[in-house]
C-alpha cells in the first residue's frame, strides 16, 4: 500500500523526506528534493530533449538507471533507442519539466547524466567537452592549470568555453558547437586534448591507460557522441551531496569541489546560469578536425596496447618457465 505523501509539489507526491540518502551521511531525501526544486529553472533546460540516465541511491546501494522505471506516470515523456552494448531497447525519460525532476527526486535519483546530443538528432553533438581528472591524491590545483590550457587552445580556435566542477574531483571544460558530424566532433576533441597536453607536458596527459599517466591530469577526450556527462547543478552520490557547479575562470584557484554541496545554494544559484556562461555555438575549424583525424581513438588504441602487453607478459612468463 502506497504511503501518503509528506508533501505535494507541482502535483508530485513526495514521501519519506526525512530519511537519510546515504548510510552514515546526514543529508536527507528532503535536502535532495529541495535542491533540485530550487535549481529546476537552471537544470531543466539542460536536460530538456536529452535522453536521461540517473544514479539512484538508497543507503549503501547506488546504481545507474537508464530505463524509465515501470510504474512511472504516463505524463513523463520518453524516447526509445536501441543499445548495441546490451542488445535491447532502452526507454529513456526526457526530463522536460519541473514535475518530472521532482518525480525522479522522489525516486532517490541523485545524479542526472545526459548525452551531448538531442533525442531528435542523436547523430549531431551540440557541445564539445573535455573532462579533466586529477591524479590520485592531488588537489584541484593541477586540474585548474590543465583547464586553463584547454581554454587557451579553444580560444585560439575561436571558442569561448565555460568551466564547471564535475561534482567529484575534476573539472569539465565545455563549449557549444555548430552542427558537425559525430566523427568530426570526436576528432576535434582529441585535437584539443593533444594541443593542451603540448602546452602543459609536465602536468597533463592524454594516456587512456591509467598506469601510463605518471601522476598527471588526464585530459579525457572521450566525452563525445553517445557518452554522457553529468549536468551542471546535478548532485553526486558522495558524502554531503556535492554539486556540479559552474565557475568563474578567474576564481578557479579558490574552488574546493567538496565544499560546493546541496547545502550551499548561493554558490551556484546566483550569477550567470550555465546556459548563459556557454553562450552561442560556434563552428569547429576545419584544421582542428583534420588534426584530430590523425590522432588514434583513445579507447581503441588502449585496447590494442592492452592486448600487446598481455601477449608480451605471456611470452616473458613462458621464458621464465
Amino acid at each position: 500500500m502506497a504511503s501518503d505523501p509528506d508533501e505535494v509539489r507541482d502535483g508530485v507526491g513526495l514521501t519519506h523526506l526525512d530519511q537519510e540518502l546515504l548510510t552514515g551521511d546526514a543529508v536527507t531525501k528532503r535536502a535532495l528534493v529541495d535542491h533540485l526544486d530550487a535549481a529546476a529553472d537552471r537544470l531543466v533546460p539542460l536536460l530538456t530533449g536529452r535522453p536521461l540516465s540517473v544514479v539512484r541511491a538508497r543507503g549503501r546501494e547506488r546504481f545507474m538507471q537508464k530505463n524509465l522505471p515501470k510504474g512511472a506516470p504516463d505524463w513523463i515523456r520518453s524516447v526509445t533507442f536501441w543499445s548495441e552494448s546490451s542488445q535491447r531497447d532502452v526507454h529513456y525519460a526526457l526530463a522536460d519539466d519541473r514535475a518530472t525532476l521532482l518525480w525522479f527526486a522522489n525516486q532517490r535519483a541523485v545524479e542526472y547524466h545526459v548525452p551531448l546530443t538531442l533525442a531528435d538528432d542523436p547523430g549531431t553533438p551540440t557541445h564539445l567537452v573535455l573532462d579533466l581528472d586529477p591524479p590520485e591524491g592531488a588537489d584541484l590545483g593541477p586540474v585548474v592549470a590543465a583547464a586553463r590550457a584547454v581554454r587557451e587552445v579553444l580560444r585560439e580556435a575561436g571558442f569561448d568555453p565555460a568551466v564547471k566542477t564535475s561534482g567529484a574531483k575534476g573539472l569539465h571544460v565545455v563549449t557549444p558547437i555548430g552542427p558537425a558530424a559525430m566523427e568530426d566532433v570526436h576528432a576535434a576533441t582529441r585535437a584539443v586534448a593533444a594541443r593542451a597536453e603540448r602546452l602543459v607536458p609536465d602536468g597533463t596527459t592524454t594516456a587512456f591507460i591509467k598506469a601510463d599517466r605518471g601522476g598527471k591530469v588526464f585530459l579525457d577526450a572521450t566525452r563525445a557522441g553517445g557518452a554522457t556527462v553529468v549536468a551542471a547543478y546535478s548532485p553526486r552520490v558522495r558524502p554531503g551531496l556535492p554539486v556540479s557547479c559552474p565557475c568563474d575562470w578567474d576564481a578557479l584557484d579558490d574552488v574546493v569541489p567538496a565544499e560546493i554541496t546541496v547545502a550551499t545554494p548561493d554558490r551556484f544559484l546566483r550569477g550567470p546560469s550555465w546556459e548563459e556562461r556557454l553562450g552561442e555555438a560556434r563552428a569547429i575549424p576545419a584544421e582542428l578536425i583534420e588534426e584530430g583525424h590523425t590522432i588514434p581513438v583513445a579507447r581503441v588504441a588502449a585496447m590494442h596496447e592492452g592486448k600487446r602487453r598481455k601477449r608480451a607478459a605471456s611470452k616473458t612468463e613462458g621464458r621464465d618457465d
